[in-house]
């Protein structure tokens, strides 16, 4: 039984049309997997059928063997990091960190967003707002919001796409360092062959249904 994420024979549709057909995948716990394809592979589909947010066909979503097709999205612990970093624009750079913290004492919470920041490179921040940090300082807050409730896994949809070449090649190694640092597994989908090897354990290669049946290279 794998310890972590399993996919078995995972098949999504969307009317006619097959997004992913019969994909199996396993991802240990601590381990970094990256998802690389051609547009219309199904990658984003893949990270949204993980998180509960759309309907299979058929197969099972698992973790530590246990299905999770009656699980809610939001009680399946996964942490999710979009393209553009889905920031809340009214909230201040700390409010945004401490969004998914408030099962704890205020103190915790102030304690729990400094240790995030600082591991993104960002201390002394909170009080910013989004409007004005860059896109690579957006980006390491969005991984800080996500990591700070400690998820069993962080689902990451092409986080760095909008930077430039320069910047997102520094920002995937530092990636990498902090999702080795926390021990975090995740799933990264990426276009970027160089970038996925920077940041993954893994990679798989993701095929269209029409050309082939999804799978691992």
């Amino acid at each position: 039984m794998v310890s972590g994420l399993g996919l078995r024979d995972v098949t999504v549709r969307y009317g006619e049309t097959t997004a992913l057909d019969g994909v199996s995948l396993a991802v240990e716990r601590g381990e970094v997997v990256a998802l690389l394809g051609p547009s219309g592979s199904g990658k984003s589909t893949l990270l949204r059928a993980i998180a509960g947010l759309e309907p299979l066909v058929s197969g099972a979503v698992l973790w530590d063997g246990a299905d999770l097709a009656a699980v809610p999205t939001h009680k399946r612990g996964f942490g999710m990091v979009f393209q553009d970093g889905q920031l809340f624009p009214t909230m201040s750079v700390g409010r945004n960190v401490g969004y998914g913290l408030t099962h704890l004492a205020k103190p915790a919470q102030r304690a729990r967003v400094t240790e995030l920041l600082e591991l993104v490179g960002l201390p002394g921040l909170e009080h910013r707002r989004p409007t004005e940090l860059s896109g690579g300082q957006a980006q390491r807050v969005a991984l800080a919001r996500s990591l700070a409730p400690s998820p069993r896994a962080l689902l990451l949809d092409e986080p760095l796409s909008a930077l430039d070449p320069g910047l997102r090649r520094r920002l995937a190694d530092d990636l990498a360092r902090i999702l080795r640092e926390t021990h975090t597994t995740a799933v990264y989908v990426t276009h970027d062959p160089e970038e996925a090897e920077r940041v993954a354990d893994r990679v798989v290669v993701l095929t269209a249904p029409t050309a082939g049946r999804d799978g691992a290279a």
